[in-house]
């Protein structure tokens, strides 16, 4: 679902951003406005990071090779990641740079002057309808979150930077149309070039806001609380495992979770019953969080004195090791 949805909500942003561009581009032509370049610069900006979202997700559906032995999931972040730099530097600091030159030389708009302000209100017609995509295909993924968090916690990348690029496209237009507005009123191409540095400021903070989540999903994620509590009570439900020793759990892309346990097993008489235990919990994980598609469970035997010494194994089977302050030997380190 939110695959689908996001390529639907990149190609209705795309369509609307290139015609967008062409109107705007026509409309700085005939009456040198800055904030119709800022504009129009910021719609070519905009098709690209569409584009740009586009190769990153036909790129991430390649097989997993030797090389990438779990696949390319995580590659829609990284084109996400490029679309808040292109959006930084070709967006924002292209409109702030052409607000200070504006305001060194101010100049009003005297001829076609009904041009900008028709193109404004039609581009602002034209961004509602993919902003109301955006919407719409978030929807069915965001449940009951607010759309703070909605964007902050998705994990697929596509939806979150289309709803922040068509946002921060409709009050684009509105400050062009103020700085428009204002300059064909009083005659002062001041009023230009404050739009068009409102323009400039909007933009950077939104891609400040997108490099900043497109990190964290970069860095790698967990899975989220609810999932975690789902995936805690489909390993322990069962007579297979006596308690979790410890887990952990990563996004391997927006759809596919890995999720790796040292679970603490009662004594078997054989392997073929240990093996069977172990897929009964794996299909109880998958059945209750269907992106768990990498699982990884290594069987141990709880131990309390261990549990007390807090090494994280938790098992009397950890082999021992000496610390490094006082020489005595102590169960093994998280992760031996």
């Amino acid at each position: 679902m939110s695959a689908n949805g996001g390529t639907k909500a990149i190609i209705a942003a795309l369509a609307a951003n290139i015609g967008i561009a062409v109107t705007k581009f026509i409309a700085f032509l005939l009456t040198g406005s800055s904030s119709m370049l800022a504009e129009s610069i910021h719609s070519v900006a905009d098709s690209g990071n569409q584009g740009l979202l586009l190769l990153g997700g036909r790129r991430a559906k390649r097989e997993a090779t030797p090389e990438h032995p779990f696949g390319y999931g995580r590659e829609r972040y990284i084109y996400a990641f490029i679309v808040a730099i292109v959006l930084f530097s070709v967006g924002g600091l292209f409109a702030l740079y052409e607000a200070y030159h504006k305001a060194q030389h101010p100049e009003p708009i005297t001829s076609w002057q009904w041009v900008p302000v028709t193109v404004l209100v039609i581009a602002i017609g034209m961004e509602s309808f993919s902003f109301r995509t955006a919407i719409k295909e978030s929807n069915h993924i965001r449940g009951s979150q607010s759309w703070v968090r909605f964007i902050r916690r998705a994990k697929a990348p596509e939806l979150p930077v289309v709803l922040l690029e068509d946002f921060g496209a409709l009050v684009g237009l509105v400050f062009a149309l103020f700085g428009v507005g204002m300059t064909l009123i009083t005659g002062d191409g001041i009023w230009d070039a404050a739009g068009t540095a409102m323009i400039g400021v909007l933009l950077v903070i939104i891609a400040i806001t997108l490099a900043i989540e497109t990190k964290s999903l970069l860095l790698g994620e967990g899975a989220e609380r609810h999932d975690l509590a789902k995936i805690e009570r489909a390993v322990t439900e069962g007579p297979e495992v006596e308690r979790i020793i410890h887990m952990k759990t990563l996004y391997l892309g927006p759809e596919e979770l890995m999720v790796a346990a040292k679970i603490a097993v009662p004594a078997c008489e054989s392997a073929e019953e240990l093996a069977r235990g172990i897929n009964a919990v794996e299909a109880r994980i998958r059945a209750a969080v269907p992106i768990a598609r990498v699982i990884y469970l290594e069987p141990d035997i709880y131990s309390a004195a261990a549990d007390r010494a807090g090494t994280g194994q938790a098992a009397h089977t950890a082999v021992p090791q000496p610390d490094a302050d006082t020489g005595d030997e102590v169960a093994g380190r998280p992760g031996s």
